[in-house]
Parts: C-alpha cells; sequence; structure tokens
C-alpha cells in the first residue's frame, strides 16, 4: 500500500509539474507575441511620423474630378480660359505682380521674348496672365487681352517678393493652389516664370504621354531619373484624375514641411509610394532645350527657352535679360547657314551672380 500510494504521489507530481511547464510556455509565447506586437505598433507610429501622408485619410487616393471642378467654379477665370485655350483646352499661364509689371521690366521683356522667338508668336494668343492685384490687372490689359486677377487669400504681393521671405512662401502656395484648381476646370497648362525667355515653341520638345514634366536647374541627362532637381518655374501638366490627385497632395504636403516653398516641397515628395500607386507619369525637361543662368542651354539652334534661374533681385534679372534678348538678335538676324555653321554663345549671366544666388539658397 506505501509503495502504491507513493507511486500515485509521483503521478501527481509529475502532471503538476508537466501542467506547470505548459503554462510557463503558453506565458512566455503570449508575452513575445504581446511585445512583438507592440513593436509592429511603435514601427507603423514611428513610419506614420516620418512618413507625412501615412497618416492621411483614405480619400487622398482618389479625387472627384467633377466635384472639385463644381467647387473651384469661376465663371469669370472660365471665361478667360476658354477665350485663351487651343482646341485641346491648354493654356500657357504667368503670374505678375506691380513689382514685375512695371514698364521696361520681366514682363515687357517676357512679351517681347515671345514676339522674337523661332515660331513663338502664335503662343501669345494663348498666354493667360495671373495678376496679384488690381494695379497689375490694370496693367495687363493694356498690353495683353487675356488677364485675370487671383485672390491672394491674405497675402500682399504688390512689391519686390524676396525669396524665401514669408510673404514669398505665402504666393508659391498661394500660386500652386490655383494651378490645382485650372487642371480641375478641365484644362491643361504650361506654367511659366515671367523671367523665362521663350526663343522657341516648347511644345515640340515637350515628351508624349506624360501627366507631369518640369524643367530642372541642373539636369543629369536622364528625363525620368527623379534624382533630377525641380524648378518650378516652368512645367507642362495635363488635367486628368492623376494631375488632380497630385496637386491636391503637394498642396497639403506644405503642412508636413513648414518653412519649405513649394519647390523643395515637391522633391521631398516626388519618390512617395503613393505617387507610384497612382501611376503619375514625371519626366525632366533637358536644359539643353530648357536652360537657364544656372546650367545654360549652349547650342542656338535647340534652345527652347532660358530662365534667368540662379540669379538674385529684379535689377539684375532685368539687366541680364535684355542681354540675353540682344544675343538671340543677333542669332536670328543670321542667314540659315550661319545659323548652323556658327556657334554663338550667351552673354550672359554678368550682373546675375550664380555664386550669390547659392548663398542665398537658390
Amino acid at each position: 500500500m506505501k509503495d502504491t500510494s507513493t507511486s500515485v504521489d509521483r503521478d501527481k507530481e509529475g502532471s503538476s509539474s508537466g501542467s506547470g511547464s505548459h503554462i510557463w510556455v503558453m506565458r512566455r509565447v503570449m508575452q513575445v507575441t504581446m511585445f512583438l506586437a507592440g513593436l509592429a505598433v511603435l514601427w507603423m507610429f514611428l513610419y506614420n511620423t516620418a512618413s507625412p501622408f501615412g497618416i492621411f485619410p483614405a480619400f487622398s487616393h482618389s479625387i472627384n474630378a467633377q466635384s472639385s471642378k463644381q467647387a473651384n467654379y469661376d465663371p469669370k477665370l472660365e471665361s478667360v480660359l476658354r477665350d485663351a485655350s487651343m482646341k485641346d483646352k491648354t493654356v500657357i499661364i504667368t503670374t505678375l505682380n506691380d513689382a514685375w509689371a512695371e514698364p521696361g521690366s520681366m514682363f515687357d521683356l517676357f512679351l517681347e521674348s515671345l514676339q522674337l522667338g523661332n515660331g513663338t508668336q502664335w503662343l501669345s494668343n494663348h498666354l493667360v496672365v495671373i495678376t496679384w492685384d488690381q494695379k497689375t490687372l490694370a496693367r495687363c490689359l493694356v498690353v495683353h487681352k487675356h488677364c485675370y486677377q487671383v485672390e491672394t487669400k491674405g497675402g500682399n504681393y504688390t512689391g519686390e517678393v524676396f525669396y524665401m521671405t514669408p510673404n514669398y512662401l505665402h504666393m508659391m502656395w498661394r500660386r500652386t493652389e490655383f494651378l490645382g484648381s485650372i487642371l480641375e476646370m478641365g484644362y491643361n497648362f504650361v506654367f511659366t516664370d515671367t523671367d523665362i525667355m521663350w526663343l522657341r515653341d516648347p511644345f515640340k520638345q515637350f515628351y508624349k504621354d506624360t501627366d507631369f514634366q518640369i524643367a530642372c536647374d541642373s539636369f543629369n541627362g536622364n528625363s525620368s531619373d527623379l534624382n533630377n532637381f525641380p524648378n518650378g518655374g516652368f512645367k507642362y501638366v495635363q488635367s486628368n484624375n492623376r494631375t488632380i490627385w497630385f496637386y491636391k497632395f503637394w498642396f497639403d504636403s506644405r503642412n508636413f514641411y513648414p518653412g519649405l516653398n513649394e519647390q523643395d516641397v515637391l522633391n521631398n515628395i516626388k519618390m512617395h509610394p503613393l505617387i507610384s500607386k497612382m501611376k503619375l507619369k514625371i519626366r525632366f525637361l533637358s536644359t539643353s532645350y530648357f536652360g537657364g543662368f544656372c546650367q545654360p542651354a549652349e547650342d542656338f539652334n535647340k534652345v527652347s527657352t532660358m530662365h534667368a534661374n540662379c540669379c538674385v533681385g529684379i535689377e539684375n534679372k532685368v539687366n541680364d535679360l535684355k542681354i540675353l534678348l540682344e544675343d538671340w538678335k543677333k542669332y536670328m538676324a543670321l542667314s540659315e547657314i550661319e545659323k548652323k555653321e556658327s556657334h554663338p554663345s550667351w552673354s550672359v549671366p554678368q550682373l546675375c551672380s550664380i555664386t550669390e544666388a547659392i548663398e542665398v539658397g537658390f
């Protein structure tokens, strides 16, 4: 009896020990599982914090173009766009404030370039000038027929707006928002800064089947390489659901990059996975055709536009752009044979100092 009792007690101890081991293992499994789950939650939080659009609501993935158009519809703007548009509903847009609209200043040079350019005269008929104030609108209407004053939403852009000041940032983001509304109204656009001289018809150099194509200060030779740094002063955008979504996405992202202009924010978001998910086709324009003072288009027989970028100050820009147009006049006066055989070069930049532009953050 004693042996039997001892045997039974041992069996109970074994059973109790086995059950305890099982419970201990289960507890460890649960602890590890909870630890891993915690890590996953922490990773998601950190990802959303680092990636500004990770916490965007689901509706940011798609846009109802029709409802957007109705929300932003302005009959006056619609009338101006309709009168200026090409057959495919494409318009050329530039923005203008009082400082750049002064007689003999930037706006006059811009219009002159369209008259001096090779095959660019017809493009003036499709140019819409967006003004920031009433005085500039009045000045615009004296020399051009398609002008529209946009609501500034609190900004004051009448004088010279200096690079990266709060007023400058407000103007750049208001411009981005406005251009998005043009897309919502169903119009394609070429946006151009007024300090860009149009020397040839750029439409011949634009890429086909591309949603968004933009100039760059320095081109690396590959138009599809997102490592090119965009220059927001010149871009060609098709109106479709992808670009309408993209402009909203771009504009909303300013909240996650405070203190940056629209160009720098674009550079930060251009590789975001949502953009590839939306299948937005982005291309960068070669400086061989769309040059500037940062990286000139050296071949006069190819150049389409020249931008007074890498330059600080209206007076400096105006001075050097006048010289640039004189260079162009001399080229245009050559015979066709001379144009092919000669190798003219730009006399600029002069007052526009690339070193100074780099120092102030261009």
